[in-house]
């Protein structure tokens, strides 16, 4: 589990075919704490670490079945690209943003940008089979982001980015046009379930 709650900016070093897509990962975490078979959440994707190195920088390896670059924006992954980074939650950590699976459901796109003060104002486009669960004030976490929803129409939803998650994440780079890993919020699901349940 973790909370969306980024705590480093990897970049993705290496990618390679090897029957599953294995992809290295530069980090600024401590490698000498990090377990093989760990989780460690990639863009809001939870991956399982199965190399460590050192040079020439920290890095860990992860091994992407098939199922899960079909799931998310990982097709598009580049040699270079920059990775919003979480390690899984511990006992005792602090619950900063919402409990986040690591469990991608669907590729939101984003449709729109504008500055609205000193933030910015980014409009996305959820996969029609997963807008329903998603509502003004809910989370949803996007590339491995806890953030709150601002607005829905239809399809579309707003997120409004203070400068300090722009640097603080990936979320500087954005653009229009961009492929987004979106994770809708567990109890939304659940409560979506109760309700079919009840009409059965």
């Amino acid at each position: 589990m973790f909370t969306g709650i980024v705590t480093d900016i990897g970049t993705l070093l290496e990618l390679e075919q090897q029957g599953d897509l294995r992809a290295r990962i530069g980090t600024s975490y401590d490698i000498a704490g990090i377990d093989i078979g760990a989780s460690i959440a990639c863009d809001g994707v939870c991956l399982t670490v199965i190399e460590l190195g050192r040079s020439p920088q920290n890095w860990f390896d992860v091994q992407i079945s098939a199922e899960s670059v079909g799931a998310t924006n990982i097709g598009g992954w580049r040699v270079g690209k920059r990775l919003n980074l979480e390690r899984a939650l511990k006992v005792g950590d602090e619950l900063g943003g919402h409990i986040v699976s690591g469990h991608v459901d669907g590729v939101a796109e984003v449709i729109a940008m504008h500055p609205e003060g000193d933030s910015t104002r980014v409009t996305f486009r959820a996969p029609h089979a997963l807008a329903g669960f998603i509502a003004p004030k809910g989370s949803v976490a996007l590339n491995g982001t806890s953030l709150t929803v601002n607005e829905v129409a239809g399809t579309d939803f707003g997120v409004n980015f203070i400068p300090h998650t722009q640097h603080a994440t990936t979320w500087g780079d954005v653009a229009v046009g961009d492929r987004i890993n979106l994770e809708v919020d567990t109890m939304a699901r659940y409560v979506a379930r109760l309700r079919d349940w009840a009409q059965q």
